[in-house]
């Protein structure tokens, strides 16, 4: 079990959503030293920088969260990029730690690598049981490599790289912007958006049968901590809250909680995504002992009172 007290720990994307929660988790359990590197100061796409960074704050631990991502529509729009951005950074996280002699890195993958028809719920042994759905393969599939690379690492170095796979995450403080957001914040704006400006409906992307699962941020930062701590395996790890929903179910519920009293209006000329996600987390219960805790819609009604106490105008 890790003493945090004694430790150096580096987070990349430490300033961002999840980022900055597993910052707070860490710093709660008592480690001071904790270097968060800025996009604008280190390109993580670049080796040399990455050694850098390494050379200016040797750390005893590494947890990788840094990530080019979006919305379905945004991995439509820069799939090359999203490929790119998040393979070369997640290599040179992993290798450049090797070089460095770094004693555990923790890499945080994505539900995206998993294959399009996964039997639900998904386990992590079939993650190799077919391609990803398509509108996010490229990014789902420069995760996987990591995967792939660390336990490379780990047989031929010795090395210990963890990885991780959280489900979608939601919570305050996440992306609204309508162009790269994801289905929860996408959903929260434009409810609340109609509602103050008396629309008469709101339209959602595809068919709203595909269903997913939800993992609220806070929740999402214990598990990674968690993991850092008392998890040194070789094995892929679902983290999930065991609850599937339906896009067209959350849609209504996040209606109702936004109070916006107009008509759902279905758009099924939008793709859908993956049919199903559903995880089953068992394997992080057993190796470390993490449970999510929040209530659905709980973490829904904070995320909602987050975004409106930011920019939305009042109802009325």
């Amino acid at each position: 079990m890790t003493d945090w007290q004694n430790q150096k720990v580096i987070v990349t994307g430490g300033g961002g959503f999840l980022g900055r929660r597993v910052v707070a988790e860490l710093t709660e359990r008592g480690c001071s030293e904790i270097f968060v590197p800025r996009s604008a100061d280190y390109d993580l796409r670049d080796a040399s920088v990455v050694r850098k960074m390494l050379q200016e704050f040797p750390p005893d631990q590494i947890v990788h969260l840094a990530a080019n991502v979006g919305g379905i529509g945004a991995n439509m729009e820069h799939p090359g990029e999203y490929f790119f951005d998040n393979a070369s950074m997640g290599i040179h996280i992993i290798e450049e730690a090797r070089k460095a002699d770094v004693p555990k890195t923790v890499v945080v993958g994505t539900i995206c690598s998993y294959p399009k028809f996964a039997t639900v719920p998904f386990k992590e042994d079939e993650l190799w049981a077919g391609y990803p759905e398509e509108t996010n393969a490229p990014y789902g599939l420069a995760k996987k490599m990591l995967l792939v690379q660390a336990q490379a690492y780990r047989q031929q170095y010795g090395m210990n790289v963890v990885y991780l796979m959280p489900v979608n995450l939601y919570g305050p403080g996440d992306n609204f912007d309508p162009e790269s957001s994801h289905v929860i914040p996408a959903l929260i704006r434009k409810f609340i958006e109609a509602r103050d400006q008396k629309q008469p409906s709101v339209e959602i992307w595809g068919s709203g049968t595909p269903t997913r699962e939800f993992l609220y941020v806070d929740d999402a930062a214990k598990a990674i901590v968690l993991a850092a701590e008392n998890f040194d395996g070789e094995e892929p790890v679902n983290l999930g809250a065991g609850r599937e929903i339906s896009i067209f179910d959350l849609a209504m519920l996040i209606k109702g909680l936004t109070g916006f009293e107009g008509e759902l209006r279905l758009d099924p000329t939008k793709p859908d995504g993956q049919p199903r996600r559903l995880l089953d987390s068992s394997r992080a219960t057993e190796l470390f002992g993490f449970t999510a805790e929040t209530d659905f819609e709980t973490g829904l009604k904070q995320t909602i009172e987050w975004w409106e106490s930011q920019v939305a105008t009042p109802a009325g």
